[in-house]
């Protein structure tokens, strides 16, 4: 991170006697001496091996103490980090003997022995810096004239700059000589941290604390650290120290970053990104990306900060499955956030989707061509595979794998494969894609779907005109008809008794008339597909026809919207896995975010066990009711645009209180009046 000295110089005090921290330009690494010594730096590092203490063959050339000083490394005019300056001082040790000694000095010119008065000594001395996770060595090499060698003394200092620390840590420094002759010299350092900026946990929230001088002018920004382009700013503000205040924990990404100076001429901004690691803020960051399509076969991925991402194609078929992967797949290609990306295809598909991952982990999925080429169709995806010596086959791709069209298994595609077949010559079939490897072929199945049900729609077609016939002679009933809404009922299975109730209104609302889904009526499909699977496909069904969600809030599901909110959930209803309320919350909650809730969701508790101000706030966007009491309310925000009278709702209300209450004083009688026994009926686990 970049670090202006100024504010270096106000973590090492606040002092006005501290002087700015000394500037060195460039990333190079250099050593230079006091007058009468001469000195080299060796080029790069070296190996950190101080070796085994031997004796010396004479006077010998040691480092005897050490000091350091911090400056500044900069490499632009506002990039510069911290760095430890290396001051080692030097003297001789051991006597003059002749003639022993005498083959320790040498003229710099003259190879022959020469008189210690006109000889030099020379000797190695190692700096080992260790400051986690880094460890360096570097060799000094000094030399010093026979004239200033008096033992014991100190004959002067070299200086290495420079290696670099960051703030807030802790760095050994040693010195020894090669060969080492002594124990070596060490030193340990605690660099300083800059006081003026501290998060702490504020309940789901994070508190920024800025520590700066009682009334010191600075000015704070916040902004999206961007790969590509220039930063997005986010929020900006000048302000007088101390303060503080509140970051949502929502708006947590990885790439949010904290920028702050003084408002001065001139003044240098320092810049902080404290959430790259955060693992909330990486929740948060996958929740608000989008996936969008450009154009036909263009589409691109928005996303506040850059993602390690890959993208698929994979094919959706109606009812709810999973999406199966293209046979022979697609590449993969790695997504650039917020960059328009082509589509290897010919031609889009509703039943087309992109799957994006991310360190092989799903994590998102969107079938972008739905909104502009309309629903899923129940289209055969057939593929057709190239071999050697242009050798091709023919293989439909379904739920149970790729079937080849001359197979005698009993898939649809095994009994319609002659059928398909000629529907691909004839040219009724649409290409999707073409290459080397193969080719995609998307064939419509209405026709077949006709044929096979045409006597079953014979007779649904005169049994909806007997029905009509009966309609018509009772004018509120052809109203009723016209006004049947679907309704999808959320619930936290708290308990038996909770989910008895949830069962009663359910059943409650299905006589006004409404289309009413619960879990608990499809407790096998729920099993078989998942909670989250179950969920996205009715979900998804009850918007297309404009029908409306019922969040039925109790103590356990505002709980676990808490908890959702606060840490989020790896795996959305893994404890409970008949809990559709659970494994909802991961699609739910960004349309709450974004906005997208009203007019599609209401919110509903009861009135003896939670009051509407306990639910979330982010929940409170949409209507909360209190039932019984608003149930009028209630009923006319479900039944919307087609809503009977007042007096009419009014007559529906009391049937649906008069349905709700024997359960309501069974499983939470009123405060003092003593229950019967609540009959919980099957557990959940029971329902087929």
């Amino acid at each position: 991170m970049p670090v202006p000295w100024f504010l270096l110089s106000l973590a090492l005090g606040r002092s006005p006697g501290v002087l700015p921290l000394e500037r060195l330009v460039g990333p190079q690494n250099t050593a230079h001496c006091s007058p009468g010594l001469s000195c080299h730096l060796w080029d790069g590092d070296v190996l950190c091996l101080p070796g085994t203490i031997e004796p010396p063959p004479g006077p010998v050339l040691v480092p005897t103490s050490l000091q350091t000083e911090l400056v500044l490394r900069c490499y632009h005019e506002t990039d510069c980090d911290l760095c430890v300056r290396v001051d080692v001082h030097l003297a001789v040790h051991g006597h003059w003997e002749k003639p022993e000694d005498e083959e320790l000095f040498r003229g710099a010119s003259d190879p022959e022995p020469r008189e210690p008065g006109n000889a030099s000594l020379q000797s190695q001395v190692v700096l080992s810096f260790q400051a986690y996770p880094t460890a360096r060595c570097v060799l000094l090499e000094v030399q010093v004239p026979a004239s200033l060698v008096p033992s014991g003394q100190s004959v002067g200092s070299v200086v290495f700059d420079c290696f670099e620390a960051a703030l807030g840590g802790e760095v050994q420094i040693w010195s020894y000589t090669q060969p080492r002759y002594q124990k070596e010299l060490n030193l340990t350092q605690k660099l300083p941290a800059l006081p003026w900026l501290n998060l702490s946990a504020d309940g789901d929230n994070l508190r920024l604390v800025l520590d700066v001088s009682e009334g010191q002018r600075f000015g704070l920004s916040l902004y999206w650290d961007q790969v590509q382009g220039p930063p997005k700013p986010r929020w900006q503000r000048n302000m007088t120290g101390p303060q503080n205040f509140t970051l949502n924990h929502t708006e947590l990404v990885p790439c949010l970053c904290i920028q702050m100076w003084p408002l001065e001429p001139d003044s240098i901004r320092t810049n902080l990104c404290p959430f790259r690691e955060d693992p909330r803020a990486h929740r948060n960051l996958w929740r608000a990306t989008r996936l969008r399509l450009l154009s036909p076969l263009a589409w691109q991925m928005d996303a506040p900060c850059a993602l390690p991402a890959e993208a698929a194609l994979c094919w959706r078929a109606p009812g709810g499955g999973p999406c199966q992967p293209l046979v022979p797949p697609l590449p993969r290609e790695n997504v650039t956030v917020n960059k328009a990306l082509e589509f290897p295809l010919l031609k889009g598909h509703p039943n087309l989707c992109v799957q994006v991952s991310s360190w092989e982990k799903l994590q998102l999925e969107e079938c972008l061509w739905a909104d502009s080429l309309g629903p899923l169709r129940d289209d055969m995806l057939l593929v057709e595979t190239r071999g050697p010596q242009d050798n091709r086959s023919l293989c439909a791709l379904e739920p149970s794998g790729c079937t080849p069209l001359s197979s005698k298994a009993s898939t649809r595609a095994a009994r319609l494969g002659e059928q398909l077949l000629g529907d691909l010559q004839s040219g009724r079939c649409e290409q999707l894609w073409n290459d080397d490897l193969g080719v995609l072929w998307a064939c419509p199945m209405d026709k077949y779907i006709h044929k096979r049900w045409a006597l079953v729609w014979l007779a649904c077609l005169l049994f909806t005109a007997v029905l009509l016939l009966l309609f018509l002679l009772k004018k509120d009933h052809v109203k009723a008809a016209a006004s049947v809404r679907r309704v999808l009922l959320l619930y936290s299975a708290d308990d038996a008794s909770f989910e008895r109730i949830a069962g009663v209104l359910a059943s409650a609302l299905c006589q006004l008339p409404l289309r009413v889904a619960v879990d608990l009526w499809s407790r096998r499909e729920l099993s078989a597909l998942g909670p989250l699977a179950w969920f996205h496909a009715q979900r998804r069904q009850t918007l297309q026809e404009g029908g409306v969600v019922v969040l039925l809030f109790s103590p356990g599901a505002v709980a676990l919207c808490h908890e959702w909110l606060q840490d989020g959930a790896s795996v959305p209803g893994a404890d409970a896995p008949h809990d559709a309320f659970a494994a909802s919350l991961s699609c739910v909650l960004p349309d709450f975010l974004q906005g997208r809730a009203p007019g599609r969701y209401v919110g509903a508790c009861f009135d003896r066990l939670l009051h509407p101000d306990a639910v979330p706030a982010l929940f409170r966007t949409v209507p909360v009711f209190s039932l019984p009491t608003q149930l009028p309310d209630f009923l006319e925000a479900l039944q919307g645009p087609g809503a009977p009278r007042p007096e009419r709702l009014r007559e529906r209300a009391e049937h649906v209180s008069r349905a709700l209450q024997p359960a309501l004083d069974c499983c939470f009688p009123p405060q003092g009046v003593p229950g019967p026994e609540c009959r919980t009926g099957p557990k959940a686990g029971d329902a087929t």
